[in-house]
């Protein structure tokens, strides 16, 4: 039995995200930084937002990819939120 890294095949995706280092230039890391800010993004979640996109307007994004993780607080009324009995619940 191969190890979820080694050879997978494409039907058969890995359960961990891949973690990768990425060399950038400080200022470019500002930029970057500053507009994930302003779509309320963090920067690891904006690269991998703008690499889906070159990717899929390259035509080379694999058509059985999900869709990106949702980060942060569930919507209000999701399932398992209904007794949350935070603040402003009014």
């Amino acid at each position: 039995m191969t190890a979820p890294s080694e050879g997978s095949s494409p039907e058969r995706r890995p359960q961990q995200r891949k973690q990768v280092l990425l060399r950038l230039d400080p200022l470019v890391y500002e930029a970057l930084a500053r507009w994930a800010g302003d779509e309320l993004r963090s920067a690891n979640a904006q690269i991998e937002f703008l690499l889906r996109r070159a990717l899929r307007e390259a035509g080379r994004l694999p058509g059985d990819t999900g869709p990106l993780p949702r980060r942060g607080r569930p919507p209000k009324g999701a399932k398992g939120t209904e007794d949350a009995g935070g603040a402003g619940d009014a």
